[in-house]
């Protein structure tokens, strides 16, 4: 257990300014559960969900990093939240799986040149003498765009993303899992993105410019 509780170069919880935030968003007389959904939900609402922060640039996978920046991928939220857990002295470890998203813009699909997004991050926390899953990545504001409730998180069953919107139209859909681990696997992914998303990598370590919410606005109205 004491490699889900590590303090790492990516998962870097000794930095300060996490230690501010979980020590602002967690009670010191609450129990793990409620202390995980706190930070569960100040890093899905406080982080903007933003898949144009992708590069190969370490800080992209770097907590203290992703803080600062304040917007980060379904990875980098991952990572923010593994690290305030960890913080607080909540075991928690990355996991990824392959997923198809049914509902994106125009232009990150074009970018993407698919709908299969590989190494989609989550985090595994271990609560009440199990691991479940938690998934931060949407914000509640990109959600209410969407048509979709915002992703809850109780602390006793695995929270993944709605197979489902409000209409009842397909959603997300999971493919294929690749385990956990208990640092940033950042060789492996760069690796993977590298060769599953030519184009939407080849700025190397400067993000593209976009803003998901603003284009999903816009597909909407045309």
């Amino acid at each position: 257990m004491k490699d889900y509780l590590c303090d790492t170069d990516f998962i870097d919880y000794s930095d300060i300014k996490i230690q501010q935030i979980s020590a602002a968003v967690c009670s010191p007389t609450g129990s793990n559960t409620e202390n995980a959904i706190a930070l569960y939900l100040y890093v899905r609402d406080s982080i903007k969900y933003d898949p144009y922060a992708l590069t190969f640039n370490k800080s992209c996978f770097t907590a203290s990093e992703i803080l600062k920046a304040g917007k980060g991928y379904c990875v980098s939220k991952a990572i923010l939240l593994t690290a305030l857990l960890r913080s607080v002295n909540i075991p928690a470890r990355l996991g990824f799986s392959d997923v198809v998203n049914h509902l994106s813009s125009k232009k990150l699909l074009e970018r993407m040149r698919t709908n299969i997004f590989y190494y989609h991050g989550y985090v595994e926390i271990f609560l009440n003498d199990q691991w479940v899953i938690a998934t931060p990545a949407f914000d509640s504001n990109l959600c209410k765009t969407l048509g979709i409730p915002p992703l809850e998180f109780d602390g006793k069953h695995d929270s993944k993303f709605q197979k489902y919107d409000d209409a009842g139209n397909q959603y997300m859909e999971y493919r294929h899992n690749h385990g956990h681990f208990s640092d940033v696997p950042y060789d492996l992914l760069v690796e993977k993105y590298s060769c599953y998303y030519p184009a939407l990598m080849n700025s190397g370590h400067a993000p593209y410019s976009g803003d998901l919410h603003v284009e999903i606005k816009s597909d909407m109205k045309q």
